[in-house]
């Protein structure tokens, strides 16, 4: 089976039907999410599950903990906090448990989530593994990627934007592969590069915005009750310098730069008519804090060898 710990949707997305793909998920409207698009769920706090019922019996390990306090925006207590994280992660791959102490020193309470998939790398020791976050957190990746060479499997660090992967989104971000059988390295990028297809417009996605570069970043919209916006003040600003010249396409009836859910869905790679849960910035939340699928997918397919899109193929053959 597939352990998907901080589960959301994006990843399970990616991957082939038949999986066997147990998501654990602390919130409601994202198991709902979830169970609506046909993936396994267990609601529960990761940190406090017991890894015993996948021992013996995981394939894959998939971990994309909570990044706010690692962010652009806020305060970045994360970043202070990093050589606690450090610690707790070196930790737990030696067997010692100390995330309650080392929880409690942290100046963001967020920060501790960060070392926990070590946790279960070590109770469980899965042929290939997964993980994900802002750019800030290559470092911890990093020393994840140590710690899986010493015991034995191979792994990799990296920065991928998710536009290089047909994404009409430019979305960075810092991701680990590892696999205890096969050696691997990241994936190469599928466009953008010499000889490869361009980069998916936003306009050619949702029907306007930028003609000839994916959208910006979509984000969460940063709260639970609708009102903030995905794309931040400074992204809409630099949108209004284009907008009335041949780089921009016209929104239609509609003059705000306020992209809806399914438009959210659409630059994230998600599939059509996939229904997102809960109140307005509940939705925004579980779209904009999700992996994009495109790169999920070929993370995956580096990982573990095969992906949504690969699937697709074998079938079709």
């Amino acid at each position: 089976m597939i352990r998907h710990g901080f589960a959301g949707i994006g990843w399970s997305e990616a991957l082939p039907p038949g999986s066997n793909e147990i998501g654990l998920e602390l919130d409601a409207a994202a198991c709902r999410t979830r169970i609506g698009a046909g993936h396994r769920t267990v609601r529960c706090d990761v940190t406090q599950y017991p890894t015993w019922p996948f021992k013996g019996r995981t394939k894959g390990s998939i971990d994309s903990p909570p990044c706010p306090g690692f962010g652009k925006s806020g305060k970045k207590l994360g970043l202070q906090d990093l050589p606690l994280v450090h610690q707790a992660i070196e930790d737990l791959s030696r067997g010692k448990d100390t995330r309650a102490a080392i929880g409690a020193a942290c100046r963001d309470e967020r920060s501790i989530l960060t070392a926990e998939p070590m946790r279960w790398h070590y109770d469980l020791m899965p042929e290939w593994i997964c993980m994900e976050q802002v750019p800030s957190v290559l470092i911890v990746w990093q020393q994840y990627a140590d710690v899986l060479r010493r015991w034995g499997y191979s792994a990799a660090t990296g920065v991928l934007d998710a536009a290089d992967y047909g994404l009409g989104q430019t979305r960075k971000r810092a991701v680990l592969i590892a696999s205890r059988v096969q050696d691997v390295q990241l994936p190469a990028p599928t466009h953008g590069g010499l000889g490869q297809p361009a980069h998916v417009a936003m306009a050619d996605v949702i029907g306007w915005g930028y003609t000839q570069r994916p959208a910006p970043s979509v984000t969460g919209g940063g709260t639970y009750t609708g009102g903030a916006e995905p794309f931040g003040n400074g992204t809409r600003q630099a949108m209004k310098r284009h907008i009335g010249t041949a780089l921009w396409r016209e929104r239609v009836g509609v003059h705000h730069l306020r992209p809806t859910i399914a438009e959210c869905a659409a630059l994230q790679g998600f599939r059509p008519g996939l229904k997102f849960h809960g109140g307005l910035g509940q939705q925004h939340l579980i779209v904009g804090n999700a992996v994009p699928v495109p790169l999920a997918d070929a993370v995956i397919r580096a990982a573990a060898g095969v992906g949504e899109r690969q699937a697709r193929l074998e079938v079709a053959a």
